[in-house]
């Protein structure tokens, strides 16, 4: 069921996505090469709780973590972990949320580790987070998920980079998943995607994550059973944000 946010509640989320906001802003500049991932997740537990919030993702579906701490031909779900330890120049993607009051907030965000990246690591953010944004345009009442879709793809394709299929966005507020889910292309059998004729009404909270390939868009997972990779091992990189629709377009709540 697709559920419709009250003004309390969006303000609600509105506070909890600006918390969330300067959290990972804290993380960005906290982590450094040398560190385990395992201590960026202490890291990150500690600065939502500090705020009297919750982590989303610890415990949900049994998940280990208060982040998905993801390195390069790493999609998504990557476990934080004391023997992973994060080197110059990989790309690390953080996918981190918190509850607020009952509610919850769901962002990502990726970035190079100690130096500036390579030209391929360049143009993959850029490209995945202005896709990222491509889509938040289309966001709008009296759209379709699948205006969301299209411009994610797009984007993406144009430039010479995958879309991964299976990893998508999602509605988000009451639950830190609900519907509808958002693919970040538009499928050709829309039978096993009938959320892309999901129309966008004002009072929607969403999550939109392009999640992107430098290679090919095929990927497996890992034996921990969470981390999603790449098959050919090729570069990822993940933007997030929460947002809501309103009567003349969205805003940006994370």
């Amino acid at each position: 069921m697709i559920t419709i946010k009250n003004k309390e509640e969006i303000a609600k989320m509105r506070q909890g996505g600006k918390i969330l906001h300067h959290i990972v802003k804290q993380l960005e500049t906290i982590v450094q090469a040398g560190m385990s991932t395992e201590r960026v997740d202490q890291l990150a537990e500690r600065l939502i709780r500090a705020k009297n919030t919750l982590p989303a993702f610890k415990g949900y579906k049994g998940f280990p973590s208060t982040i998905c701490a993801s390195i390069n031909e790493e999609a998504v779900h990557g476990v934080p972990s004391s023997q992973i330890i994060l080197r110059k120049g990989d790309l690390f993607s953080i996918d981190i949320g918190l509850i607020y009051q009952n509610l919850y907030l769901d962002t990502a965000t990726t970035f190079s580790i100690g130096h500036k990246p390579d030209k391929l690591a360049r143009r993959l953010m850029k490209v995945t987070r202005q896709a990222l944004y491509k889509g938040i345009g289309q966001a709008k009442s009296g759209n379709k998920v699948s205006d969301i879709a299209r411009a994610i793809q797009q984007e993406t394709e144009k430039n010479g980079f995958s879309i991964i299929h299976c990893l998508t966005g999602h509605g988000v507020g009451y639950q830190l998943h609900e519907s509808p889910t958002i693919p970040n292309f538009v499928a050709e059998d829309k039978h096993n995607w009938p959320d892309l004729d999901v129309v966008l009404k004002s009072g929607m909270t969403i999550a939109i994550e392009p999640i992107v390939s430098a290679g090919k868009n095929k990927v497996k997972t890992s034996k921990n059973g969470w981390t999603v990779m790449t098959t050919d091992d090729s570069l990822t990189a993940h933007f997030e944000h929460s947002l809501v629709i309103t009567e003349t377009g969205n805003q940006i709540l994370t």
